[in-house]
């Protein structure tokens, strides 16, 4: 996946609480076990009248939000069933961070799982990046992920918490497989091993 180091960025203000996945990407879209092509639907309930056409009052319908790499929202985002597909769809988008006062604990990992930083930061913050957000294109949100904090665009600075594993994941862009992979030499060695002691025993092959 794509590391994450410092972003700058238009910020989307979505002033809801309980997004629930199903908002984020609706069931029917969930087919596909591929990674790209959900951008398009995700908050589609939110985003498409009933005849496909956009909803013009749906932020991310809004210039120069449809260009948003920061979504800021309220409590419990990402509730709802456990599907992988909402990160999916949000990175797919253009989304690489998400802010919010609380987060439901599935959504949470499965964004440092696909490379999306969520921030978890009180109420009242929120709202003031909210505030400085529906400025618009002159108001540009910093995510410094090397030095955690949130930057905005009068230069005051906001601290915000991580885990020092999942922030070293992300900064050198690492997911599960990739993780494993920096252990090619040592699996390959144990393999020869096991080929050369239990003959008799199936082979593992990383390609």
């Amino acid at each position: 996946m794509d590391k994450f180091t410092v972003l700058t960025a238009i910020a989307a203000p979505l002033p809801q609480e309980n997004i629930d996945t199903d908002k984020i990407i609706p069931a029917r879209f969930l087919k596909t076990t591929k990674r790209s092509g959900l951008g398009v639907h995700a908050f589609d309930s939110m985003r498409y009248n009933a005849d496909g056409s956009e909803n013009p009052d749906f932020v991310l319908n809004q210039n120069p939000y449809r260009k948003s790499q920061i979504l800021i929202t309220h409590d419990n985002l990402g509730c709802g069933s456990s599907r992988e597909h909402a990160p999916w769809a949000l990175l797919d988008f253009g989304i690489r961070c998400v802010i919010a006062p609380s987060f439901a604990d599935i959504f949470f990992n499965n964004c440092f799982k696909n490379g999306i930083l969520p921030i978890a930061l009180p109420r009242e913050v929120c709202d003031e990046l909210m505030a400085d957000a529906r400025m618009g294109e002159n108001s540009r949100i910093t995510i410094d992920l090397p030095r955690q904090v949130v930057v905005r665009p009068d230069g005051s600075e906001i601290p915000f918490e991580v885990d020092p594993l999942r922030k070293r994941l992300l900064l050198e862009g690492l997911d599960d497989i990739g993780q494993t992979l920096q252990h090619e030499a040592a699996i390959e060695g144990f393999e020869a091993r096991r080929r050369h002691d239990e003959p008799w025993m199936p082979s593992i092959t990383i390609d």
